[in-house]
């Protein structure tokens, strides 16, 4: 049986004060009990700003990692952080998590013990730590969405597509990335709308603008795929 296993790392979070980064920690947890309860994934956060979240719908495993990546866009940091990392400041607000989704078999899936071994979850976390933003000093942002598998015709397919979301997530606002999330988990213009307190035309627009019939076609064409 396989597995879509998402590991993901927050750009630039060594730049965020103490404060932000306790701030940074809530929002995480909430983002994966929201998972939870509309996926029933199983997830967690390791050292404060790494997160493993195993789909067991593998299908599903775009659209949760979408979810993920425009919810970390909508945390707020604080102006102390801006003033004092200004460049890591605006890296982590433009681009928020690096995602990686591995697919394969898990030996052992045990999530009411913790327990998360085998194959996608090696590929996932084996490819957040190879690709690299960090050189010294310097913090360099090619992609920050990419997917694994021992499959080399699946691997080009889907990074073909990752690539191109990508472009679409580093240039929305956080105000559409809080329509796009909402739209991932399921909610409706006019449940968003109140939700967010702006008029459903509002709604529409971000979603216009943001791109959300490329990303809903994507996220649809994924799970197709991965559940034929």
């Amino acid at each position: 049986m396989n597995y879509s296993v998402i590991s993901g790392d927050i750009i630039s979070s060594s730049s965020l004060t103490a404060q932000d980064k306790s701030e940074l920690e809530k929002q995480l947890a909430k983002l994966l009990a929201d998972l939870k309860l509309h996926f029933n994934v199983f997830g967690r956060v390791l050292k404060g700003d790494y997160i493993e979240c195993v789909v067991p719908e593998t299908g599903r495993a775009l659209q949760l990692c979408l979810a993920m990546k425009s919810f970390v866009k909508t945390i707020p940091i604080s102006a102390e952080t801006l003033k004092a990392h200004k460049h890591r400041a605006k890296l982590f607000k433009e681009y928020g998590i690096r995602l990686a989704i591995g697919y394969g078999p898990l030996e052992r899936y045990q999530p009411e013990k913790g327990i998360v071994d085998g194959e996608a979850i090696y590929l996932s976390g084996r490819t957040i730590n190879t690709k690299s933003t960090h050189d010294k000093e310097r913090i360099v942002i090619k992609n920050t969405l990419f997917f694994a598998s021992k499959d080399e015709a699946m691997n080009k397919k889907w990074t073909a597509m990752l690539e191109l979301l990508d472009v679409l997530f580093t240039k929305a606002t956080q105000r559409q990335c809080e329509v796009v999330y909402l739209k991932l988990l399921g909610h409706n213009e006019e449940a968003i709308s109140k939700k967010l307190g702006i008029d459903q035309s509002v709604v529409n627009r971000h979603s216009t603008n943001v791109g959300w019939n490329a990303i809903e076609t994507a996220v649809t064409y994924f799970h197709e795929s991965l559940n034929s």
